[in-house]
C-alpha cells in the first residue's frame, strides 16, 4: 500500500505554465481593485477633492496614477510568492487570506473618501488597512521575505494617505 505525501517543494511540481496564470491572476486581481477605485476617483477629483482644503504635502494629482500602479505591482508580486512558498498549507493559506483582507479594505477606501465624500468614514478604513497591511508582511516575512519587503513602500504610502486623510477630514469638518 502506498501512502500519499505531499511533495516538500510543491513548486517545483507546478508547470510554468501554471506558475505564469498565478502572476497573471494575481496582478488583474490586483489591478482591478485600482481600476475600481479609480472609477470612483475620477468623476470626483475636479468637481470635490480639489476644491478642498488640502493638508501640507500633497502631492500633484498626477503622481497618484503611477504610483498606485506600482504598489499594485509590487502587491501582486509579493502574493505570487507566497503562493508559489515551499509549503502551500496553513502559513501560506493565512497569509493570502490576509493579503485578501487588505486588498477588500484597499478597494473599499476609494468609494468611502471620493465617491461617498466621507473623509471621516474613509479615516478608519485607512487605519484597517493600515492594520491589514503590518499584519500581512508580518505572516508573509517567514514564509518570504522578498514578498514582505515588496509590501513595505505599499505600507509605507498608505501610512502617507492615512495622514492625507486625516488631514482632510481635519481642514474639511
Amino acid at each position: 500500500m502506498r501512502v500519499f505525501r505531499l511533495p516538500e517543494r510543491p513548486e517545483q511540481h507546478r508547470t510554468s505554465g501554471a506558475q505564469i496564470l498565478a502572476l497573471l491572476g494575481f496582478l488583474a486581481l490586483a489591478l482591478l481593485v485600482g481600476a475600481v477605485g479609480g472609477t470612483a476617483t475620477v468623476p470626483n477629483v475636479h468637481s470635490w477633492y480639489d476644491v478642498l482644503p488640502h493638508p501640507p504635502g500633497t502631492p500633484p494629482d498626477w503622481v497618484f496614477g503611477p504610483v498606485w500602479t506600482l504598489l499594485y505591482i509590487a502587491m501582486a508580486v509579493a502574493a505570487w510568492l507566497i503562493w508559489r512558498g515551499p509549503d502551500i498549507l496553513t502559513r501560506q493559506r493565512r497569509a493570502l487570506r490576509l493579503w485578501g483582507w487588505q486588498l477588500a479594505a484597499n478597494a473599499l477606501w476609494s468609494p468611502v473618501f471620493f465617491a461617498l465624500h466621507r473623509p471621516d468614514i474613509s479615516f478608519f478604513v485607512i487605519l484597517v488597512l493600515d492594520g491589514l497591511i503590518v499584519m500581512t508582511i508580518a505572516v508573509f516575512r517567514p514564509v518570504s521575505r522578498i514578498a514582505a519587503a515588496l509590501m513595505v513602500p505599499y505600507l509605507a504610502w498608505c501610512l502617507y494617505a492615512t495622514y492625507l486623510n486625516a488631514g482632510f477630514w481635519f481642514l474639511n469638518r
